[in-house]
């Protein structure tokens, strides 16, 4: 069993910058690929970004153009997501999430979900 907490969001300016944590408990991170979803009010979970198990292979939804940088740390069992160059379309509830093993694009195919963090940018 795998417990997420995320940090870090907030109210941030359009071309401002956030860097949002995952906090994993329960179990060690090391077996599990984490990823990062978003849920804007109105719209359905999207895939933003993941990360395999080792750090190694990464994987980012086309929106994010080299903004976002999906990455980990075994050692302290925290997941990361730094996003620059934020805009106004960005404003959502982040998640973070975890299923063993290998990345995925796909929120039903993911075992372990965080609570959200919202992130609200303004223009």
């Amino acid at each position: 069993q795998v417990q997420l907490v995320e940090s870090g969001g907030g109210l941030v300016q359009a071309g401002g910058s956030l860097r949002l944590s995952c906090a994993a408990s329960g179990s060690t991170l090391r077996s599990y690929a984490m990823g990062w979803f978003r849920q804007a009010p109105g719209r359905e979970r999207e895939f933003v970004a993941s990360i395999d198990w080792s750090g190694s292979i990464t994987d980012d939804a086309d929106f994010v153009k080299g903004r976002f940088t999906i990455s980990r740390d075994n050692a302290k069992n925290m997941g990361y997501l730094q996003m620059n160059s934020l805009n106004p379309e960005d404003t959502a509830v982040y998640y973070c999430a975890a299923r063993l093993y290998s990345l995925s694009r796909t929120v039903g195919e993911y075992d372990y979900w965080g609570q959200g963090t919202q992130v609200t940018v303004s223009s």
